[in-house]
């Protein structure tokens, strides 16, 4: 085995680490990214109110997203909008297993029906129902087939209000339109596409007819809403407000009218949290600390800071890792470019089955060696001759010099092939007799 194989074992294996570490990292930015991604890609989707957002605040009305993370003081909401992707509330939905699962499902972001509530008798409240399955935001096509499932929406609308008679009303036509009067006077039109509308007896339409309403002013259950000075207004087809709706006929128009007359120059909230993180400046603030407190600093912008860190201390231990020991120290025989010559000859001379070249060669740098070592480096040259060399042995040694004389000149006659144990044979007499040399000398 040679001297370079164990190096390209271990560059193999620090390659296939490295691999694996990258690997590794890659795959855990693509996790970390695709869930904070995820929330934002709904709302920024046909059925997301981002568009809302951007519509009020070019015309003058303080709106904002909100998403948790920070106490909010219930005077400056002047109303909150909570768009609900949750027909089932207070129960975490399935995940979809295929394609067809993916395009069906009815519930993107689980919801608490106990926190929106809580919500509602804080602050004037605008719950938005849902109406879309994820199909019509993934395809981006709005299909019949695509709407929620009606008795679904129809308990959630219940659960909501309080009011066991409120029914969800599907149109019977594609386009449905519905008028609209501002404060002032003006008509304006709302369109919807294949509409979804409801009824009930606690609500008193804004948008639509008794029979048939899309935004109502509702009461809850045993006029709870009304005991506590706070109003609660349901919006059953979310395409009045949401990005694909706010292009249709004057939806654009009425959706500013009306959520400025009520904002009443406060906050218009857009709230897509799981919390209540509403509270009353009355009772003072309650600071419950909670991992969603921790979380914070692992989402965006910060994400990308701790992205980085990992990935450079991935880099600091790899390269320590290579790093790591004394420096390995390499004999300066084996390091020299005459040594290297000589071994990458001999090999090629072992590969071409030239084992009597070889050992011609072989005795021809002995005799170079032990002139080294008995003449010094100076004469080596000089008495590295076989003649000369022969010359020194019969003046110093003649008992050996015979026998030395012998077996170079049968070294010399040797073919060019020959057997690796005549080889060895040829090898161990000169090796012997070199020996006897140096040491009576």
């Amino acid at each position: 085995m040679s001297l370079s194989e164990p190096s390209t074992k271990q560059s193999r294996l620090r390659l296939e680490t490295l691999a694996i570490i990258v690997f590794g990292t890659l795959l855990l930015f693509v996790v970390l990214y695709a869930v904070s991604q995820r929330q934002q890609a709904l709302r920024a989707s046909p059925s997301g109110f981002d568009g809302l957002q951007i519509w009020l605040t070019s015309k003058g009305v303080s709106t904002q997203s909100f998403l948790g993370g920070w106490q909010v003081d219930q005077n400056s909401v002047g109303l909150l909008v909570m768009p609900l992707y949750d027909t089932v509330l207070d129960r975490s939905r399935s995940q979809p297993l295929t394609k067809t699962e993916l395009l069906y499902q009815q519930d993107e972001y689980d919801l608490d029906l106990a926190v929106i509530k809580r919500k509602i008798r804080l602050v004037p409240s605008l719950v938005i129902l849902p109406k879309w399955r994820s199909g019509m935001r993934l395809a981006g096509v709005a299909h019949p087939v695509l709407l929620s499932k009606r008795f679904a929406v129809e308990e959630l609308l219940q659960d909501i209000t309080g009011q066991s008679d409120a029914k969800i009303v599907n149109a019977s036509v594609p386009l449905s339109d519905f008028s609209y009067t501002t404060g002032g006077g003006q008509e304006f039109s709302a369109q919807f596409y294949a509409a979804q509308m409801f009824t009930s007896p606690g609500c008193k339409p804004v948008i639509g007819s008794t029979e048939a309403m899309v935004l109502a002013d509702c009461t809850m259950s045993q006029g709870e809403n009304r005991a506590s000075g706070k109003q609660l207004f349901v919006l059953s087809d979310p395409d009045l407000l949401s990005n694909h709706g706010l292009r249709l006929a004057d939806n654009s128009a009425i959706a500013l009218d009306y959520l400025q007359e009520y904002a009443k120059d406060r906050n218009v909230m857009i709230d897509y949290s799981r919390d209540t993180w509403i509270t009353d400046p009355k009772r003072g603030v309650q600071r419950e600390r909670t991992w969603a407190d921790l979380i914070r600093f692992f989402e965006p912008p910060f994400l990308t800071l701790w992205l980085g860190c990992f990935l450079t201390l991935l880099l600091f231990l790899w390269r320590s890792w290579l790093r790591y020991g004394p420096v390995r120290h390499v004999p300066a025989a084996c390091t020299s470019r005459k040594a290297q010559a000589f071994q990458a000859r001999a090999r090629l001379m072992r590969l071409c089955d030239q084992d009597g070249a070889l050992i011609g060669d072989y005795a021809q740098a002995r005799l170079a060696t032990i002139a080294a070592v008995l003449y010094g480096a100076v004469s080596s040259r000089q008495y590295a001759e076989s003649g000369a060399f022969l010359a020194y042995v019969k003046r110093r040694n003649p008992e050996h010099a015979t026998a030395l004389e012998s077996v170079l000149t049968a070294i010399r006659s040797l073919p060019a092939r020959i057997s690796p144990a005549e080889a060895i044979h040829h090898i161990d007499e000169l090796e012997a007799l070199l020996e006897q040399i140096i040491h009576d000398t």
